[in-house]
């Protein structure tokens, strides 16, 4: 494969997990050699609107017969009937973070209408790339046979080894501030521990669910926990790179994760982990590097911070866990690597 067009929702610079995957496997793929033409749809996604539809419809047909086509599934999984225009023309693939539905915040009657849409959509498409095991098996449900799933998880930078903060535990809770990342459970969490010595910095943007951040500002501030809890946004990786290195503990309070990207980055600096086991971190996060507790559970979080934060030798034994799976981190060339074995599959076989 010589050259392919990836399609995007958006910026394609946006600092979430799900564009650093795509932006990552983009320039892992022109240094294999692959000519890679980035279009960002306009328009507002999921819930597709106009602007959307037509941003789609037109990058669709802009491309000649048989062309290969990368299309992230936030840009795809509702407008379906514009795959299916497309479905023996061209040679598409779906990147599928998470299924729409999977989403907290959104109502039931939006959980089924995404659903029918996304099963339509995939079943337009050649193949699908997922960035896990455990999605591979969720989108089996989706009615895709995983002879057509290829998992292809993230990379890692490698990075220096967190030194910390001093006498006052820095805690660390990185992703888009928004219902399914949790942070609300972990603003009730630590305000049972306002007798411990902590700062904690939930870095992340602030856009996606607007509603959602002014509400938790709003109870931050009623806690008495502004001087103690701060969204700044979201930051580039090298400035995010300088806060790991001054944390003392990753925290993750996800109601669902495909994957889990931070978790690899909290490795990566050897930072010992509070997780929850939802998703696929049930399965990625090592049982010696962290303590999982139940999504949504406030109580057995508060626990584990507490545990952490007072037993040294609790902490530094997830520590040592985390140096320890650090070592079998793959970096992103490795999984650029993947990521084009899995586009080539089809022709290899």
């Amino acid at each position: 494969m010589n050259a392919l067009t990836f399609i995007v929702p958006g910026h394609l610079g946006q600092l979430t997990g799900g564009y650093l995957y795509d932006a990552r496997m983009i320039e892992q793929l022109r240094i294999n050699g692959v000519a890679v033409e980035v279009v960002e749809l306009a328009g507002q996604f999921p819930e597709a609107d106009e602007r959307a539809r037509e941003a789609l419809t037109h990058a669709l047909n802009a491309l000649d017969d048989g062309a290969r086509v990368v299309i992230d599934g936030l840009a795809l999984g509702n407008l379906p009937d514009i795959a299916e225009r497309h479905a023996t023309r061209l040679d598409m693939t779906a990147l599928i973070h998470m299924p729409l539905a999977d989403d907290q915040g959104i109502d039931e009657d939006t959980i089924a209408r995404f659903l029918i849409s996304e099963r339509r959509a995939l079943a337009a498409m050649h193949d699908v790339i997922v960035t896990s095991a455990f999605m591979a098996q969720r989108l089996s449900h989706y009615g895709v046979e995983l002879s057509r799933i290829h998992v292809v998880e993230p990379g890692v930078t490698p990075a220096a080894l967190a030194q910390g903060s001093g006498d006052e535990i820095k805690l660390l809770c990185v992703g888009t501030v928004s219902p399914v990342k949790g942070q609300d459970i972990l603003v009730e969490a630590l305000a049972k521990l306002q007798d411990l010595p902590w700062q904690c910095d939930c870095i992340g943007s602030l856009e996606r669910a607007p509603q959602y951040v002014q509400c938790l500002r709003a109870r931050i501030d009623q806690l008495g926990l502004n001087e103690r809890i701060h969204l700044p946004g979201p930051f580039p990786p090298a400035t995010l790179d300088e806060f790991y290195h001054r944390a003392d503990l990753c925290i993750l309070p996800s109601r669902f994760e495909s994957y889990g990207m931070v978790v690899d980055e909290a490795m990566a600096h050897g930072l010992p982990m509070v997780t929850t086991n939802a998703g696929a971190l049930a399965y990625t996060v090592p049982d010696d590097a962290a303590i999982k507790v139940e999504p949504d559970d406030v109580d057995a979080l508060s626990d584990a911070l507490r545990l952490i934060m007072t037993h040294a030798y609790q902490r530094a034994h997830l520590t040592e866990g985390a140096r320890i799976a650090r070592s079998r981190l793959r970096d992103w060339p490795s999984a650029g690597r993947a990521f084009l074995h899995a586009l080539n599959r089809e022709k290899q076989t």
